[in-house]
């Protein structure tokens, strides 16, 4: 099958040409890598299309272009057009993303589209492809769309229109993949369903088998460094702990860089190791014993895909009880204690504790990799497929 993969992807060459850096998301990149290369794998033709969207307001045009730096030779990854002037940034990156994908179904029709959450420019290819190409639209669902305006404050009327045709476009996907239960209940329909808490690289895999003894006694983190991801408390509580002989390990980069390297200036046990590639960065979490996810629950719904990769390379996982990791199975969990929030004391306190009592000792690599290794994954995303197609064979293009 040749897929159409619609999703917010940001390649190297795209962070070099446009500055992205505050909607930067590399956990979310990472795994868009990881599927398409399964989906590579399973025989199937993959193509990236993304938005490239600059969040940054100027009065500059940047063209459309595909990718120079690929992660997988054949897999083209090809960005839309973008206009960050404000009142015309998201109508632009919608518009400019869909003829990007009306252009490369002309050079070859795809058979199956995945957009990638329910931002403005995945609502209107998704529905482009439904109405006008009859073709099977899979959601994967890693962002809850709705979660602002949970609380009934609405928001703008701009945003409650968009959320609107985002939830008009739930009643009329073909499938749906997901970290949570709870965003696959989202899901008005009885379409095929997927629950993917997370994927393990090969990478990943090689450094799983590290046996505890040849570790160091590194606390790690690897990810975007944005105010969700709760770093400012994690280098705070790091310094309110106190932990002889260990180092604070974190990876990774973002829009708080600059102010996480300037509360923890003067530290020496707190390494900072920068953007690093995927074999670079499975090198760092398999130096270490423990590793904390301390995301700001009350922003962010969280993911649990950063989770899994540690539990697979062999580390100890501290983190907040975010909503996706109720998708674990037993085994798995058993790898992780939880924060019941991410305030500096309770970090201070939760290390220590799994230090002392040597909680860190506690992994769950084998079950890991059963369940979101290579084989296992590259296995369900088939099915997934397979009952896509099927069940959409027979059925004309719906309109709403």
């Amino acid at each position: 099958m040749r897929i159409a993969y619609i999703a917010p992807y940001q390649g190297p060459c795209l962070v070099k040409k446009r500055p992205c850096l505050r909607n930067f998301s590399l956990g979310g990149r990472v795994k868009m890598e990881l599927i398409a290369e399964l989906l590579q794998g399973s025989s199937h033709q993959v193509e990236i299309l993304a938005q490239g969207e600059v969040i940054e307001r100027q009065f500059k045009l940047y063209p459309a272009f595909s990718e120079p730096e690929l992660f997988h030779p054949r897999i083209p990854v090809h960005y839309a057009s973008a206009f960050p002037v404000r009142f015309l940034n998201g109508s632009w990156s919608s518009l400019s993303t869909l003829r990007l994908f009306k252009e490369r179904h002309r050079v070859s029709p795809f058979d199956v589209v995945i957009i990638y959450n329910l931002k403005t420019p995945q609502v209107a290819c998704a529905k482009h492809a439904l109405k006008h190409l009859g073709l099977p639209v899979i959601l994967e669902y890693e962002d809850d769309q709705f979660v602002e305006t949970s609380d009934g404050s609405g928001g703008s009327f701009l945003s409650r229109y968009h959320s609107s045709r985002a939830r008009k476009l739930l009643e009329s996907l073909s499938g749906c993949l997901s970290n949570s239960p709870a965003l696959l209940s989202h899901m008005t329909r009885d379409v095929p369903k997927l629950l993917l808490c997370g994927v393990v690289s090969n990478a990943i895999l090689e450094v799983g088998t590290q046996p505890l003894g040849s570790r160091c006694n590194h606390v790690v983190f690897s990810g975007t460094h944005s105010k969700a991801q709760g770093l400012e408390q994690l280098i705070k509580g790091w310094r309110m702990a106190k932990l002889p002989d260990w180092e604070l390990h974190i990876a990774g980069h973002g829009a708080m860089t600059e102010t996480l390297h300037a509360l923890a200036e003067k530290d020496s046990s707190i390494v900072f190791h920068g953007l690093l590639n995927r074999d670079d960065n499975a090198r760092m979490l398999g130096a270490g014993k423990i590793a904390i996810v301390p995301y700001d629950i009350s922003s962010t719904l969280g993911f649990s895909f950063k989770t899994v990769e540690c539990l697979a390379a062999g580390l100890h996982v501290i983190t907040t009880r975010l909503q996706a990791l109720e998708g674990l199975r037993p085994e798995l969990k058993a790898g992780i204690t939880y924060l019941n929030d991410n305030a500096p004391g309770t970090i201070a306190a939760c290390l220590k504790e799994v230090i002392a009592s040597r909680q860190y000792e506690r992994t769950a690599v084998q079950a890991t990799v059963d369940e979101y290794g290579p084989v296992a994954v590259s296995r369900s995303l088939d099915g997934l497929l397979q009952q896509v197609t099927a069940s959409q064979n027979g059925r004309t293009a719906r309109n709403y």
